[in-house]
């Protein structure tokens, strides 16, 4: 999952059911769609656009290229399905079968991936930008906290204290996810969780004698103490003209 905020994969949200690429296997679509069992089908580039796969047997079906953006897969089977490329965007793919699957390059942003099964899967350069549900053992902690990274520079904050939260359950002892899920808890105007975040931040970076991350709790603590009153600034806190803007003081601890 290297890069995978950096990765762009285009999709269609327009096409219909009926236009149906010239790659995929007609009749397979047809018995897909009818029977919701086509193992070791060739589906590749097929338009499956909001379609309700709902736990559909696909298992070692090729769905490289395909469009399956919205559509529901909840519990179905993919196990050993080839995806490499395919349109994932926004799928339901909750409690879905995925080992062993070929991920690379699928485009999963903003998907449903709640006690999803990834086991085995191939995933270099799968985007899971916005993806809800991440598994905690497809993604590194520092993955977790480069998307969180991402969804705070957008303004995100919720979900950017989503991935920080994973990041922090898989990596107890990051700083840095703790100074950043407390920058984005200001923005929210949750002073408490933020002060308790800073002051965590702060204990850890200087257990693990990094003078910068320290210096920056401490910055981020002394603003905490300071009272709102005339520090709001379109309606937000002033902490951000401090550091120069969010992206600066979170992607100073960017592992990448």
């Amino acid at each position: 999952m290297k890069n995978l905020i950096f990765i762009a994969t285009t999709f269609i949200t327009t096409i219909s059911l009926t236009n149906i690429a010239q790659a995929a296997n007609q009749e397979h679509i047809r018995q897909l769609l009818a029977t919701k069992q086509c193992q070791n089908c060739n589906l590749s580039g097929a338009g499956l656009v909001m379609a309700d796969l709902t736990g559909a047997n696909l298992s070692g079906a090729n769905l490289a290229g395909a469009n399956l953006s919205r559509a529901n897969l909840s519990g179905a089977d993919l196990r050993g399905a080839n995806l490499s490329g395919a349109g994932l965007f926004g799928v339901n793919l909750s409690e879905a079968k995925l080992g062993g699957a070929n991920l690379a390059g699928a485009d999963l942003r903003s998907a449903f991936l709640s006690n999803a099964e990834f086991t085995g899967a191939y995933l270099q350069g799968t985007n899971f930008q916005g993806a809800l549900g991440i598994p905690l053992q497809i993604a590194t902690p520092d993955e977790f906290y480069a998307l969180g990274v991402a969804e705070a520079q957008k303004g995100n904050q919720q979900q950017a204290i989503n991935y920080f939260n994973q990041a922090i359950a898989s990596k107890p002892e990051y700083a840095g996810a703790y100074l950043a899920r407390g920058i984005a808890r200001y923005q929210l105007f949750d002073r408490q969780g933020a002060t308790q975040d800073a002051q965590t931040a702060e204990k850890l970076f200087t257990s693990q004698d990094n003078a910068t991350g320290t210096q920056t709790a401490q910055a981020f603590i002394q603003e905490l103490q300071t009272p709102y009153t005339e520090k709001l600034s379109a309606g937000k806190p002033s902490f951000f003209d401090f550091v120069g803007s969010l992206g600066s003081v979170l992607l100073q601890f960017l592992p990448f």
